[in-house]
């Protein structure tokens, strides 16, 4: 052997005589004590071994509700203490009752000081489930888990008189009206009324009667959170005093919904989808049919137009309006007018309209309506401003008619405001021609429009003789609405209605007068059929 080697071998077992031996640590036990289920198991385990280790050695298993304290994967102690606490959960499930409420409905047309009972409340049935946790046999707590509501509650409703000094009118047609979350009637007269739905839940989202009158078409809120589902689309036969509403299975209904001309019970319309952010939907932009019958037999609702983008500020929504012959449905939505195809299911854009600019939670669909003559379209036209100001925020506002027979476009009112409301009169037989009047909302602050008041305005369908009607000069304006005329009927007064701080007024188009109607201010929204 070479001498470096053997100094090399000798100096090595030098320094591992240096050293003591060794105990591997897996070798040394620890003791330690399990409390469970009223007894101290002892227990010894391995050093570096974890509580759960430990729980295994003592033959004790854990369920997935048991708390055990040091966690099972800590390490365990020499000398310490694991603690397991049995833990289980019960549920119950019990019927409560829910307490109807009571609601009051003021009412002109009878004496002062009066009551009489419309509906009678009915308390209603819920179901709870309840989760209860126990700890070692003691409970340490509860909740509820599910709410499910069998049976809702029908709130009492009384109508209290309120008589008020308004004259009654003769009407013709049948006119109904929003009022507290509830619909009522007038027929023959004004002072007529009667109710006709009194869940009190009408969100006046639709409240449409069908082209006779005959049945009406309105939303109702829904029971379940409006980040689900926002309302419910109902329908009512008004001829039959004995019908229930329809649900007919349709939800979240914002802007559109409406009774097909020339038909009994179809009907179409559009819907959003709920989002918890401001405004509370995205919409659809989507257009479906749907038939049911007097008896409540629903179809299955056919898509015209499948849900899209809906152009710019879609996320808003579009809205809808069949001419009155039932042949054309026109669509508007913020950046512009056109036809709905329903052979090609597709919209026909008949006019780009510059989209208003409104910096907040909502967007402009421009106020649109068919003429008598079902070949005209009015609507509101976004003008452009003079100089350098970005088109979409142009405060102008104009009102437009487009002709679909001679594809003519013409501004006959400039500068109405952005919620002008056309609305076309019944036709009257002239010549070899139908004709027709217009009225319309004119802003009393036109570069202001958004938050203006307005001022009825009636004139030719050409935009010729017009004259202002209501409120008189120097009033508070009306509230943006489409003014409603009365069916045509030449045994009666010809009016437009419009709703006016809260009250129904009806303006005679002869003399100009006006005659308010309703006294409790309560008034959210009508239709006249």
């Amino acid at each position: 052997m070479k001498p470096a080697l053997l100094l090399i071998l000798i100096a090595s077992l030098f320094l591992s005589g240096c050293f003591s031996p060794q105990v591997s640590s897996s070798s040394l036990q620890i003791s330690l004590t399990v409390n469970v289920d009223g007894q101290s198991l002892p227990v010894e385990i391995p050093s570096g071994s974890t509580v759960g280790q430990a729980l295994q050695a003592a033959d004790v298993s854990v369920g997935s509700l048991d708390k055990v304290e040091p966690p099972a994967y800590a390490l365990a102690q020499d000398g310490g203490l694991i603690t397991v606490s049995r833990v289980r959960e019960e549920f119950d499930t019990r019927q409560v009752t829910l307490a109807f409420e009571r609601q009051t409905i003021r009412n002109e047309s009878l004496p002062e000081g009066e009551t009489r009972l419309i509906q009678e409340g009915k308390n209603g049935t819920q179901e709870i489930t309840t989760r209860r946790l126990f700890e070692n046999g003691i409970e340490t707590g509860s909740s509820i888990v599910k709410a499910v509501i069998l049976q809702a509650a029908q709130p009492e409703i009384v109508m209290v008189g309120v008589q008020t000094p308004f004259s009654s009118l003769p009407i013709s047609g049948r006119l109904v009206y929003l009022a507290g979350g509830n619909a009522w009637l007038m027929e023959g007269s004004t002072a007529n009324r009667s109710p006709i739905v009194t869940s009190g839940d009408l969100d006046g989202r639709i409240l449409k009667l069908s082209p006779k009158g005959d049945w009406l078409l309105y939303t109702r809120k829904s029971e379940k959170p409006a980040s689900e589902e926002i309302n419910t689309l109902w329908a009512l036969n008004l001829d039959d005093p004995a019908a229930k509403p329809i649900n007919l299975k349709v939800a979240n209904v914002i802007h559109f919904a409406d009774w097909i001309p020339g038909t009994t019970t179809n009907i179409t319309f559009s819907t959003v989808e709920p989002r918890a952010a401001a405004p509370g939907w995205q919409a659809n932009n989507d257009l479906y049919t749907l038939k049911f019958s007097a008896a409540g037999v629903i179809g299955k609702p056919g898509p015209v137009i499948q849900a899209n983008s809906g152009g710019v500020y879609g996320w808003w929504g579009s809205s809808f309006a069949w001419s009155p012959d039932g042949k054309r449905l026109a669509y508007a939505r913020p950046d512009g007018i056109g036809l709905v195809s329903f052979r090609d299911s597709e919209l026909v854009s008949l006019l780009e309209i510059a989209p208003l600019q409104t910096l907040s939670d909502w967007a402009l669909i421009p106020p649109l309506a068919w003429g008598a003559d079902s070949r005209t379209l009015y609507f509101v036209y976004h003008a452009p401003p003079p100089g350098l100001v970005n088109p979409e925020e142009s405060p102008y506002f104009d009102l437009g008619v487009l002709s679909l027979t001679t594809s003519a476009n013409v501004r006959i009112v400039r500068q109405t405001g952005m919620f002008a409301y056309p609305s076309a009169s019944q036709p009257s037989p002239v010549g070899d021609e139908q004709a027709y009047r217009l009225a319309y909302l004119q802003a009393l602050s036109p570069l202001q429009s958004e938050t203006s008041g307005y001022r009825l305005f009636v004139m030719d369908r050409d935009g010729s003789n017009r004259r202002a009607l209501f409120p008189l000069e120097g009033a508070p304006g009306l509230e943006p609405q489409t003014p409603l005329w009365s069916p045509a009927n030449p045994e009666t007064t010809e009016f437009i209605a419009v709703v006016y701080q809260g009250n129904l007024w009806l303006v005679d188009i002869v003399s100009g007068q006006a005659s308010q109607v309703t006294g409790d201010g309560l008034i959210q929204k009508i239709d006249w059929r």
